[in-house]
């Protein structure tokens, strides 16, 4: 009985019936996400423990935020010019097969240098990626489709683990060596399953007629009257407005937590993990038992709820004594109860509220106008935690107040699509 009702859950119901694109982006997601979670939260301490400085690592991020504006800017040149499939197959093995080898075998800072300005391509197959999810898949499953592409990245966080056990075994440098070469043979094998399992958009191929004559240059600076699409489109605006307030309070959040639970709570380092693992714990059984109740509604109305769950999350942070080992954990808690409502239900906001026609380009000017507002919350936040470690998180919780402001007004005031 149990089985079968767990057979019958809307998730698993949608992801038996998926058909398509979807099917291909949702079905390899995990062979990307394994080998990911396996070595990113090593990155720095493999860079250290190659000779570079914090000073250089910093100047890496700078530069590699800087591609990223730039491969924003042209993401959506590129995905109308050589259509989503095609794009999202030679830009993801460039932005991440090619820059795996060159970690694999990195000596110093300028093989680091080099793989940081081409994996900052991600933001093309961003777009692209995007594009084949949304564009041929019914509107009512967008909630249930991004929520097991998130329940994908949590089921590979608990993969890292390992990460740790190999090091124990062989050190640090040998150790990220091979992951990087497990990454790039499997992300690559990723990246071509996919492609054979997706066909080019209607919406791709109407895109890809339109520009065959026309240089990629030249789409760009046709953008101005894309620009005028969403100046004139209150949905996307707002859209826009929760990106650029999530994106500012994520940035700061993954800087910052650890600083605050270890420096400030005086939290022992062996623990983090173990709050990590309530965090994603909790996400994912709300997704399962929670998100699929949205699937049909607004989302903007139960983002305000998540928005305040935030909010009362940041409040503790900063509110509780040092070394509250269980106040913290009913911290990780509520935000894993609070971030699918905001995130999944975001991104289903994402693909309703864009013009079909011009998603590509209208994407593309989202993210650069998010990335842009972004750059400089890293420099801010780092100047608030000198002055108190708290700081940071009045910053986010402040952002937060204004998302669930922004999402309640437009609830009551703004249609949720582009189209309406």
């Amino acid at each position: 009985m149990l089985n079968s009702r767990a057979f019958d859950h809307s998730l698993i119901v949608t992801l038996r019936n998926l058909r398509g694109n979807v099917r291909g982006a949702v079905f390899t997601e995990p062979i990307w996400a394994i080998p990911y979670n396996l070595y990113a939260p090593y990155v720095s301490v493999y860079m250290l423990a190659l000779g570079l400085n914090d000073s250089q690592i910093g100047l890496i991020a700078s530069i590699s935020l800087g591609c990223q504006i730039f491969w924003t800017l042209m993401s959506g040149a590129l995905t109308d010019k050589f259509g989503r499939k095609r794009t999202t197959l030679i830009g993801d093995i460039f932005a991440w097969s090619i820059p795996c080898l060159i970690w694999a075998v990195a000596q110093d800072f300028n093989y680091f240098l080099i793989a940081a300005m081409i994996n900052a391509s991600w933001r093309v197959t961003a777009n692209s990626w995007q594009c084949v999810v949304v564009e041929g898949t019914d509107p009512s499953i967008l909630v249930d489709v991004y929520s097991l592409i998130y329940i994908s990245g949590l089921l590979a966080a608990f993969f890292s683990p390992v990460t740790g056990l190999l090091i124990a075994s062989f050190t640090l440098v040998p150790t990220m060596r091979a992951l990087y070469l497990l990454s790039f043979v499997l992300m690559t094998i990723k990246f071509f399953v996919m492609n054979a399992m997706v066909e080019e958009t209607p919406h791709g191929q109407e895109r890809m007629a339109a520009t065959q004559h026309q240089s990629l240059l030249a789409i760009v600076g046709d953008s101005r009257g894309v620009v005028h699409l969403i100046l004139q489109s209150p949905a996307t605006m707002v859209t826009g407005g929760l990106m650029i307030i999530v994106a500012i309070a994520s940035m700061i959040n993954n800087t910052f937590w650890s600083v605050l639970v270890t420096e400030r709570l005086q939290i022992a380092p062996a623990y983090i993990p173990v709050y990590s693992l309530a965090r994603s714990l909790t996400m994912l059984l709300f997704y399962f038992t929670v998100m699929p109740r949205l699937r049909n509604v607004d989302p903007r109305k139960p983002m305000i709820f998540g928005f305040v769950g935030l909010v009362i999350t940041c409040l503790l942070l900063i509110t509780m004594p040092p070394q509250s080992y269980w106040l913290l954990l009913l911290a990780v808690i509520l935000e894993g109860c609070s971030v699918p409502t905001v995130s999944a239900l975001l991104d289903k906001l994402i693909a309703t509220s864009v013009q079909p026609k011009e998603r590509a380009r209208i994407m593309a000017i989202l993210y650069l106008v998010v990335l842009t507002c972004t750059m400089p919350f890293g420099w801010i936040a780092g100047q608030a935690s000198q002055i108190n470690r708290n700081l940071p998180f009045v910053i986010i919780a402040v952002l937060f107040v204004f998302g669930a402001a922004l999402a309640f007004v437009a609830s009551r005031r703004v249609a949720p699509d582009a189209a309406s």
